[in-house]
């Protein structure tokens, strides 16, 4: 027989992980009577308390979790190159979990942080839209057992926690209008993170620049892509559909690779075509030609998000007020987009 954790008898009292805990730790914020049935049922059924975890839980462990869907992407390298900075400065250390964008990776790696082996957690969720409802619970579990949580860039309005994030919004409306303004008329958007909330704000940020300078929306133009083979495809299929003179890719590795193809096909950029990329990484800087890129500040949001989430650890008990900060975007101009006259 496996032994019976917290988890456990609060599943069996449908209560939270942290009431079963101050229930058995005869804490005065529980009812008499539902904290006599806790510890009754815990001494019923052998539960004996982790006394690594209760430690862990009664101290600071001087380390936090971070937890990022994907190290391939240059923006989550910057984020985590500022997190360590601030965190090295404060006598903190990271320990970093990468989820490969598996929310059953993710929820297996909250499980493990929530026990008490870091003070807190900063994460960007693997999680769409659609799967936040089911997911939040992993996520308010580390609040209820008062590990504090910063989440950024990927965030979600059903969790109360800090929360520093991108104006995606902003950033799509900045790049488009960029375009327009050196002379691009068909401007195509390609996505490879087509169902997130990150994407949709970058395409609506798209449409009102468009709209602002009497330019239609065109459905097809915008088009999502997950491989090499499948981009190849998808722009042979835009290419053929209209005159295009102007791409805008909405991650760093996909403007590459777009840029790479269209010049395979024999166009010139930005003579015929105009590119603009997501994340100012190092790839952006030494193709040729360099690309403009959207800089999405990952480093500073990184610093952003350690130092909020040390001041909550460091007046933890405090009642400071949740923040969520927006981090502006800035336009990154090189060789790959001709020069406003």
């Amino acid at each position: 027989m496996s032994k019976l954790t917290l988890k456990d008898i609060a599943k069996h009292f449908k209560v939270s992980v942290s009431t079963v805990s101050k229930a058995i730790n005869d804490s005065y914020e529980i009812s008499e009577k539902l904290k006599g049935e806790i510890k009754q049922y815990a001494k019923d059924n052998h539960y004996r308390p982790n006394k690594v975890a209760l430690n862990l839980i009664n101290r600071n462990t001087k380390t936090i979790g971070v937890v990022i869907p994907n190290i391939l992407n240059y923006f989550f390298v910057q984020v985590i190159y500022g997190i360590e900075k601030i965190m090295d400065e404060k006598g903190y250390s990271i320990i970093t979990c990468i989820t490969n964008q598996s929310l059953q990776k993710e929820t297996k790696t909250l499980e493990l942080l929530s026990n008490g082996s870091v003070d807190g957690v900063i994460i960007s969720s693997a999680a769409e839209e659609d799967e936040l409802p089911h997911h939040a619970e992993h996520l308010r579990e580390l609040i209820e057992n008062q590990i504090p949580l910063v989440m950024f860039d990927r965030v979600t309005n059903l969790i109360d926690c800090d929360k520093v994030i991108v104006d995606d919004f902003e950033a799509g409306y900045k790049a488009t209008k960029f375009f327009i303004q050196t002379g691009c008329k068909t401007i195509a958007v390609v996505t490879p993170i087509v169902d997130s909330a990150i994407s949709r704000l970058r395409i609506e940020g798209y449409k009102k620049a468009l709209l602002e300078n009497g330019i239609a929306y065109d459905g097809k133009l915008v088009e999502s892509t997950d491989s090499k083979e499948d981009l190849e495809l998808t722009l042979s299929l835009l290419l053929n559909y209209k005159k295009i003179d102007g791409i805008m890719a909405l991650d760093e590795i996909t403007a590459v690779k777009v840029m790479s193809i269209i010049q395979s096909k024999g166009y010139k950029v930005p003579n015929d075509i105009s590119v603009i990329g997501f994340t100012n990484g190092e790839l952006s800087k030494y193709v040729s030609p360099p690309l403009t890129m959207v800089s999405q500040h990952g480093k500073y949001i990184g610093e952003l998000a350690a130092n909020i989430l040390i001041d909550r650890i460091e007046k933890k008990g405090q009642d400071i007020p949740l923040t969520t900060k927006l981090v502006k975007t800035s336009l990154i101009l090189r060789e790959s987009t001709i020069p406003i006259e």
